[in-house]
């Protein structure tokens, strides 16, 4: 057993977040690896569990992963978006608060952003690739 506190652990800046074979910019969004464990060959762990701290305007441009992701909205508000996989255009955007669960199944493009311009928002961000019998 492993415990830690989350001000343990370092608070890393994201700068680029990839998409389509583009690099793009990542504004005022810090990432601290809460738990990780196993490795995908792609530089991801298995697991993994994250504390996101978006500054005020924060964002998190379109785009996706392979591995399947549930955030946990801690403080702030977001504007989470959903983007339609095949045209990269809004499909859908909603906004999460405190206590809110968002869902983002494998290769799902999406986004978000803090709307606060005063007030950072924080989550809790948990991956893990889960695979189906016919891709083993």
């Amino acid at each position: 057993m492993d415990v830690l506190n989350w001000k343990d652990r370092e608070d890393v800046k994201i700068d680029k977040f990839p998409y389509r074979g583009k690099q793009h910019d990542v504004k005022g969004i810090s990432v601290r690896w809460l738990s990780k464990a196993g490795e995908d060959g792609m530089g991801y762990p298995e697991y993994g569990l994250r504390y996101f701290t978006a500054q005020p305007g924060g964002e998190i441009p379109i785009h996706n992963h392979f591995y399947q992701q549930t955030m946990y909205i801690l403080s702030g508000r977001f504007e989470c978006y959903q983007y339609d996989p095949e045209t990269d255009k809004p499909l859908k955007s909603m906004v999460c608060g405190p206590g809110d669960v968002i869902y983002l199944p494998s290769m799902e493009p999406h986004g978000m952003r803090n709307i606060s311009d005063t007030e950072p928002a924080t989550f809790l961000c948990c991956i893990c690739n889960v695979y189906d019998k016919e891709s083993l």
